[in-house]
């Protein structure tokens, strides 16, 4: 079960609220919904954007491999398309024609492929799909991989303890299915793959993440491909994982963005 959050009442507690449905980080192998960090984050996301953060508490590998954190995210929206609405009675009104999909680090590898999945459907091939629209999608430095290492993979493999090389060779050996290369379509993320239809897209890159060469080649190529949005903030001093820090200035600076993206997407300020 999704684990949900909604802002405080308002004079406008029913009015039908937005819904960021998050996908947690933690390498594929780590975390929850539960977990103090994350709690904490999606709190903080519900109050700032005015929205119901719907946390997935997704299966881990490596009990779980590849691809049931995808499978649990699309059920995730499958549940809410078909109900329309989440079992907790102190949750607001939602909004599912203004869904957000968002994740960080391995969370964001699986916000991108669960909405290339929902987007690649068909209202015929799925009869809760045009129930929820996915307005935005946002990728917090996301885990992607490939067997050929990046200049920035190379320079900064030990320069952050948030994310090493090493951790994140780890997190695809325990991940990917038993003899699979980091050259798997899970993790060597195209983005020419994503198809017109995806998204309007916000990606978040820290210039002292290693994945970041990874981030730009992605934000070029859905560029190169989709007709929708696709928007890139740069934190030149971040590091992997800043944005769970809200005494960091930059981590103020992303909710600012983040906000101002969603905002775009739902086309009313989100005020109280």
């Amino acid at each position: 079960m999704p684990r949900a959050s909604a802002p405080p009442t308002s004079p406008s507690a029913h009015r039908p609220l937005p819904v960021v449905v998050y996908f947690h980080g933690g390498g594929f192998v780590s975390f929850s919904p539960a977990s103090r960090p994350y709690d904490a984050f999606c709190r903080r996301l519900c109050r700032e954007l005015r929205a119901v953060v719907v946390s997935v508490s997704y299966r881990l590998a490596p009990s779980h491999r590849f691809p049931a954190a995808y499978d649990d995210g699309v059920a995730a929206l499958r549940y809410l398309a078909a109900n329309n609405s989440l079992p907790a009675a102190d949750v607001a009104p939602i909004n599912i024609s203004s869904c957000f999909l968002a994740g960080d680090s391995s969370g964001g590898n699986i916000a991108h492929h669960v909405a290339h999945r929902w987007s690649s459907m068909t209202p015929s091939s799925s009869s809760t799909k045009k129930n929820l629209h996915v307005a935005g999608v946002v990728l917090i430095q996301p885990l992607f991989g490939g067997e050929e290492r990046t200049a920035a993979e190379l320079d900064l493999a030990d320069a952050c303890p948030t994310l090493t090389l090493a951790t994140a060779d780890h997190y695809w050996r325990e991940f990917l299915p038993e003899g699979a290369t980091r050259d798997h379509v899970a993790a060597r993320v195209d983005g020419k793959g994503a198809g017109a239809s995806f998204p309007p897209t916000m990606v978040v890159v820290g210039g002292f993440d290693l994945l970041k060469d990874r981030h730009l080649r992605y934000v070029e190529e859905l560029r190169q491909r989709k007709k929708n949005p696709v928007r890139m903030v740069e934190y030149p001093d971040a590091i992997h994982g800043f944005y769970i820090f809200p005494e960091i200035a930059d981590s103020g600076k992303f909710m600012a963005d983040l906000k101002l993206f969603v905002q775009e997407y739902t086309g009313r300020p989100l005020t109280n």
